[in-house]
C-alpha cells in the first residue's frame, strides 16, 4: 500500500446491533461476516463480542469477552443471577476497554468495518453505564452506526410494533447516533406492512382498528388502543428521519441494501454527529479553561489584598534558600503508619480466628 493510499483511507466504521432477545442479532453478524468475506476482493470485519453469557457464536470474534471475563465465576463471587451477571461482568470489561480501542485502532487501516454483538438482554447494554461508555468511546473514535435488530414475525400485532419503535426512538435520542432499523426474519415474514405502518398513520390505525380487542364491552376503544392511536401521530416525525431496510440472516436477502444505508448513515455521522462532538469538546474545553482563570483571577485579586493590607508582609514572605536547607528535617515528625507490616494501634483483632504466635503481644487466656 503506497502512501497516497494510505492517507486516503477512510475510518472503518462501527456497527453496533441491538435488540431484543431472540431478535436475532448474532445470526446477523454472522450473516453480515459472512457477506462481507464473500467480495471481491474480500473485506473481512474486526468483530467484538459483548455477551459474556453466550455459550456459543457461529462467527470467529477478534476479541471476545469470555476470554477476559468468566461470567460463571462472577455470579459465584458476587452472589448474582444470570442478568446481574451479565451487568457485572460488562462493567468489569469496560474497565479495559481503553485496550479494546488500542487494537482497534491498530487495525484501522486494514478494516472497513467493526462489529459489536451486544447482549442479548437489550436493557443491559442501552441502559447500564458501561454500555454508554463503550458507545461513546466507540463514536468518538470512529464513525458508528446503531442497528436495531427488529424481530418482524413477532411484530406483526400493532402493540409489539409500536412499543419496538418506542425501544428504537429511546435509542436513538439516548445515543444521538444514525439509526438504522433492521427488520429481521424477512424469509418468515415479509416487512412491508411494517414500512406502510411507519409512513402513513392510518394505515396503523386502520390495522388497530381491526385487531381483536381494540375495543371494551360497550364498543369503545380501549385505553391501549387510544394510546397507540396517539403514540402513532407523535411518532410519526419520527419515522421520517429513520432508515429502514429488511433483511434475513437466513437466506443473505437484503445484505446488500443494509450496507448501502451503512454509507449513507457514515455521512450522516460526519455531518452532523462529529460536529456536534467537536462542539461538545470546545465548550467542555472552553468550561475547563474558564474555571482554572477564574481560579487564578481569585487568587491574584486575594493576593493584592493582601499586600495592600500588610506591604511589608511580601518581604518577609520571600524565599530564603539558607531556611529551607535547615527545614528539610523537619518532615521527621509526620509518622506515617504503613498498615501492611503489622498490628498498629487500635487495630481491629477478629478474636474468633485469633491464633498463637511467638512475635504476638496479647497473652490470650487458656480455657478451665
Amino acid at each position: 500500500m503506497d502512501a497516497s493510499t494510505s492517507t486516503s483511507k477512510k475510518k472503518p466504521v462501527a456497527i453496533i446491533t441491538i435488540g431484543m432477545a431472540g431478535a436475532g442479532k448474532s445470526t446477523f453478524v454472522q450473516r453480515i461476516n459472512s457477506y462481507l468475506h464473500s467480495l471481491d476482493p474480500p473485506s473481512p470485519p474486526y468483530i467484538l463480542n459483548l455477551d459474556p453469557a453466550v455459550t456459543h457464536v457461529p462467527f470467529e470474534a477478534n476479541i471476545d469477552i469470555r476470554d477476559t471475563v468468566n461470567y460463571q465465576e462472577v455470579m459465584k463471587q458476587y452472589n448474582l443471577g444470570p442478568n446481574g451477571g451479565i451487568l457485572t461482568a460488562l462493567n468489569l470489561f469496560t474497565t479495559k476497554f481503553d485496550q479494546v480501542l488500542g487494537l482497534v485502532e491498530k487495525r484501522a487501516d486494514t478494516v472497513d468495518y467493526v462489529i459489536l454483538d451486544t447482549p442479548g438482554q437489550i436493557e443491559i447494554f442501552t441502559w447500564s453505564a458501561s454500555g454508554a461508555i463503550i458507545t461513546d468511546a466507540v463514536a468518538s473514535s470512529i464513525p458508528t452506526v446503531v442497528a436495531y435488530i427488529i424481530d418482524t414475525p413477532r411484530t406483526t400485532a400493532p402493540a409489539t410494533f409500536m412499543s419496538n419503535m418506542l425501544y428504537a426512538c429511546s435509542i436513538l435520542y439516548k445515543t444521538k447516533l444514525p439509526f438504522i432499523l433492521v427488520f429481521n426474519k424477512t424469509d418468515v415474514q415479509p416487512h412491508n406492512f411494517a414500512l406502510d405502518w411507519m409512513q402513513d398513520f392510518e394505515e396503523f390505525q386502520a390495522a388497530l382498528a381491526s385487531h381483536s380487542g381494540a375495543r371494551d364491552s360497550e364498543g369503545e376503544p380501549t385505553y391501549m388502543n387510544s394510546l397507540m392511536n396517539s403514540m402513532s401521530l407523535v411518532l410519526d416525525e419520527f419515522y421520517k428521519h429513520l432508515k429502514a431496510v429488511g433483511v434475513s440472516s437466513m437466506t443473505g436477502d437484503g445484505i446488500k441494501e443494509f450496507f448501502e444505508a451503512v454509507e449513507g448513515a457514515r455521512t450522516e455521522y460526519e455531518n452532523e454527529y462529529m460536529p456536534e462532538l467537536e462542539r461538545a469538546r470546545a465548550l467542555r474545553d472552553k468550561s475547563l479553561q474558564d474555571a482554572k482563570n477564574d481560579s487564578m483571577n481569585r487568587l491574584m485579586k486575594d493576593l493584592a489584598v493582601d499586600q495592600e493590607k500588610n506591604p511589608g508582609g511580601a518581604f518577609l514572605d520571600r524565599w530564603d534558600p539558607e531556611e529551607e536547607n535547615d527545614d528539610d528535617d523537619d518532615d521527621g515528625d509526620m509518622n506515617i503508619v504503613d498498615r501492611s507490616e503489622g498490628p498498629w494501634p487500635g487495630q481491629y483483632i477478629d478474636v474468633t480466628r485469633a491464633r498463637r504466635h511467638e512475635d504476638e503481644a496479647i497473652n490470650w487466656p487458656r480455657p478451665g
